[in-house]
């Protein structure tokens, strides 16, 4: 799955690296997003490829309240076609999701300890994954608008599209996020896309354009900021992924 990532670059970059025109505010330097945070997201409008601002968990418009955000943080690629809450984005409101990196942990089976409870060394070590490149990630997303039934105020929410894990990060998680190539990109946020080539794009990436290491703690709170959060520290002995 994906439920923390990095995006740190500027609107301004982001914009530049998709080829979009900005419509978004979104400061960057953002090392520890979470669910429910605002993100910057690439869309095709009208012929026309923008970066704008949605708040990551996605609320299908038939939802009574915009609680349902907080679950709806990655969609399924095995089931977004058929899904109720995304069917409709997949067909016509895909986005992209720019990323520097994201954030799995691999957990001690032996340990049943509450976290405050236990040693440092037997809490789950987080992992940032990121491009072997250095270049900005593409997660696969979907978007959408929900309208308050009390205000009638939007809201714009995204998702980010998961399919099974590679081989190298089957042992942090089962799920990744659909990571897209630069050629892909057209594509995926084409305004009539073909649902057979869109089929096609919901793969996971290669294991060798990854490149995957541990970092601090830290990251564990989502209070917790800075570039500090994806430096490297020693891999624990026990919990090699490589």
């Amino acid at each position: 799955m994906c439920g923390r990532f990095a995006q740190p670059r500027s609107s301004d970059e982001l914009a530049r690296i998709f080829a979009a025109r900005r419509v978004t505010e979104l400061e960057g330097d953002r090392f520890n997003v979470a669910p429910t945070d605002e993100v910057a997201a690439v869309v095709e409008r009208h012929g026309e490829r923008q970066l704008d601002t949605f708040r990551w968990g996605l609320v299908p418009y038939y939802a009574e309240t915009s609680h349902e955000a907080a679950r709806l943080i990655n969609a399924r690629a095995e089931t977004v076609e058929s899904s109720g809450a995304f069917r409709t984005a997949f067909r016509r409101r895909r986005c992209i999701v720019p990323a520097d990196a994201f954030y799995e942990w691999r957990r001690s089976a032996s340990v049943d300890a509450g976290e405050q409870q236990r040693p440092p060394a037997a809490r789950p070590q987080p992992y940032a994954i990121r491009r072997a490149d250095g270049q900005p990630m593409a997660f696969a997303g979907l978007w959408a608008v929900w309208r308050d039934p009390l205000t009638a105020g939007r809201l714009f929410t995204c998702t980010v599209v998961t399919t099974t894990a590679n081989d190298r990060l089957a042992p942090l998680h089962s799920r990744m996020p659909v990571i897209l190539e630069p050629d892909d990109w057209e594509d995926w946020l084409a305004e009539t896309g073909e649902v057979r080539v869109l089929r096609s794009l919901l793969r996971p990436a290669p294991e060798s354009a990854l490149e995957v290491y541990p970092v601090g703690l830290a990251v564990n709170s989502v209070r917790n900021n800075g570039s500090g959060l994806l430096d490297r520290v020693p891999e624990p002995a026990s919990a090699s992924v490589s």
